[in-house]
């Protein structure tokens, strides 16, 4: 599977018979370096700069046994051998003053690339340069006009390759992938012609390569390697998770209202458990992590009766402390919270406050949080929560096992999943109970039980709106996520960015087809349309999950597909169709498992929908019309959005009940 030859002046190093490697003198392989960086952050949106001196190694031997090894000017090496079928590439004898790295491996002109964790501008990334930091994307994530004001008030605009969720990996349309095993800021560049650059910012651990016989493989492959989570609970296949807030009487006035219109609820989402505070932003939690008497008097006996009828009570926490709260005082007193150069707490605003950032890398630390998480949350009766941020650790900062928080700040999120998992652990509630989180590297997948898709803008735009929300799932699923939904309507509402009835619609049907189906109410709930806005809403709300609620046998069988095999609920189509190249070209529409594809309206005012069909037999939901490949515009009226399932699918008793039985709006 492995062998190194030389031609002239060209070295090429192949792993079952494709070219991974190739140096030539003029275009080396590896480059090595020492750079200082410059990390600028608000909000945090990091502005990174860097000044480097690079050195290309030019000269190369190498030598082949039962490893390959190339040998390179000051000592340095390169070792490539094979482990568990894949192709393993270490580093040895880079000297002290070393920390920048480029590899180039080799590319063919045709090739796509995908991946790179979730990535919400571009699915097909070549030709492109992509930072891989964990951060906010910022608002508007673009050239446009709200972007350009978030910039101007608090230099939160967006840029297209911000992520919560970068990692360093991808695959290629030619199916052979590569993970990279670092924490450090890596710049992937996919612009050349013949080789893709892949820089670090430390040492890498380990680079691991698999070529495959095509997608599904490459899907496999990857996922064994990254790691994968449980299945989800089975409740959750009940009804939606409705989001609520505002107190006990609140809640259960909303629930009322939702299933007196017949809207399916398994459980209410209620972020504000912990209490508020109003701020410029909006509404926003209390970080202290106790349930609030204010607003939920006693809210173990609210969450015991609420499951009594049925429905689950699902929180919110995330890794700051709040510190007007009494959590940070005793956090504070034990040196759990992360420090500044000077020894205090780091203290770092996020939105409109100060808060204090959890020490993850301090034992003592993670088992406190791991306590709180157990006790208050699980212990208080929750089936699941939040796990928010784990994207603001500053490159600055002082860590209790003595490294500067450069170098732990893309791992923070996987510690923050780790501690998540573990408080579920330690209660014996594996199985039962579910968490979801937005920031990720890699190994977060291993841990954490489900994702979402962040802080949209409540609007339609390509860049931060609806619309992003499908390359988003496509690049996360390319890069080993698959429990992956995104908040219903939209999240950021922000100067005149208000939700509007017909997108929190057209959002309940896409989150329909997935397999999480959740609300959120948005920063500023009283400014923006809600399920329970008038009548139509609520009707349209409980349509679709009835649909969602129908689809539970298909939900359960490709959520069990993923665990254990590692392909995606939510697929790219190239993933069924690789030689199809218009199936390349799709990133408005996507596979739900192996027989459902999804074209959601992503357009206001739109009420019929191109889409393409690959070569397969396909049957229109609500009509039972056959359509060839092809493309074709079809009728998608509000509750009717544009998707087909396979005439052949095992499923197609489901769906021909579905197509009797729910009737959106009459």
């Amino acid at each position: 599977m492995l062998e190194a030859r030389r031609t002239d002046d060209t070295v090429e190093l192949l792993f079952k018979g494709r070219v991974v490697l190739r140096h030539r003198p003029g275009k080396p392989c590896l480059t090595v370096g020492r750079g200082e960086a410059s990390w600028d952050v608000r909000y945090g949106n990091w502005k990174i700069a860097d000044r480097a001196r690079i050195h290309p190694l030019r000269r190369v031997s190498f030598e082949q046994g039962d490893s390959i090894v190339l040998h390179f000017a000051r000592g340095i090496r390169l070792s490539a051998s094979g482990s568990g079928g894949r192709l393993v590439i270490e580093l040895h004898g880079l000297p002290d003053d070393v920390n920048r790295v480029s590899l180039r491996l080799a590319a063919t002109r045709s090739e796509r690339i995908y991946g790179c964790g979730e990535q919400f501008s571009r699915v097909n990334l070549r030709g492109s340069r992509v930072p891989l930091w964990v951060r906010e994307p910022g608002v508007g994530r673009g050239k446009n006009l709200i972007s350009l004001l978030a910039e101007l008030d608090s230099g939160s605009g967006g840029r297209w390759y911000r992520t919560y969720f970068p990692q360093p990996s991808f695959v290629s349309s030619d199916w052979w992938y590569c993970v990279v095993d670092t924490d450090a800021y890596c710049r992937f560049d996919f612009s050349h012609t013949h080789y893709h650059e892949l820089e670090f910012w430390q040492h890498p651990r380990r680079i691991v390569i698999d070529v495959t016989e095509g997608p599904e493989a490459a899907l496999r492959s990857q996922s064994d390697l990254i790691g994968r989570p449980r299945a989800l609970p089975d409740w959750t296949w009940n009804g939606m998770w409705l989001g609520v807030q505002g107190g006990t009487e609140a809640i259960e006035r909303k629930l009322a209202s939702a299933r007196d219109a017949g809207v399916a609820v398994g459980a209410l989402w209620v972020q504000d458990w912990v209490g508020k505070r109003e701020t410029k932003f909006g509404r926003q939690l209390m970080w202290n992590w106790q349930y609030s008497p204010e607003y939920y008097p006693d809210l173990p006996r609210e969450i015991t009766a609420l499951r009594e009828r049925g429905v689950r009570f699902l929180g919110y926490i995330n890794p700051f402390l709040a510190i007007e709260g009494p959590l940070y005082r005793e956090a504070s007193a034990r040196g759990f919270c992360v420090k500044d150069r000077h020894g205090a707490d780091y203290l770092v605003t996020v939105t409109t406050f100060p808060a204090a950032l959890i020490d993850l890398t301090n034992p003592e630390a993670q088992a406190w949080i791991v306590g709180i998480i157990r006790d208050n949350m699980l212990g208080a009766g929750m089936a699941g929560w939040m796990a928010d941020y784990g994207e603001y650790l500053p490159a600055d900062a002082v860590m209790y096992d003595g490294r500067p928080g450069a170098e732990v700040h893309n791992e923070y999120p996987v510690r923050w999943a780790e501690i998540n998992a573990e408080a579920i652990r330690e209660a014996g509630r594996e199985g039962e109970v579910v968490f979801f989180m937005r920031a990720g590297w890699l190994g977060s997948t291993r841990h954490a039980a489900a994702y979402w898709a962040g802080d949209q803008l409540v609007d339609w735009s390509r860049n931060d709106g609806i619309a992003s929300t499908i390359p988003a799932a496509l690049s996360h699923a390319y890069s080993g996520g698959g429990l992956w939904h995104t908040d219903l309507g939209g999240f950021t509402s922000v100067a005149w960015k208000k939700r509007s009835r017909e997108l929190f619609m057209r959002w309940a049907e896409l989150a329909a087809f997935a397999p999480i189906m959740r609300s959120h109410e948005s920063n500023r709930p009283d400014s923006n349309w809600q399920f329970d806005s008038d009548a139509e809403t609520l009707s349209h709300l409980a349509a679709m999950t009835r649909l969602y609620t129908a689809l539970a046998p298909y939900h359960r069988l490709v959520v069990q597909t993923y665990v254990d095999t590692g392909i995606p609920p939510i697929r790219h189509l190239a993933v069924a169709y690789p030689d199809d190249r218009d199936s390349h070209l799709c990133t408005d529409q996507y596979l739900y498992g192996p027989d459902v594809l999804v074209a959601p309206v992503l357009r206001k005012g739109a009420r019929r929908r191109s889409v393409y069909l690959p070569e397969d037999r396909w049957v229109h939901l609500w009509s039972g019309k056959e359509y060839r490949a092809g493309r074709h515009c079809v009728s998608a009226p509000l509750g009717y959005p544009a998707v087909f399932h396979r005439g052949s699918s095992i499923h197609a008793e489901t769906f021909r009940k579905i197509r009797r039985n729910i009737r959106p709006i009459a």
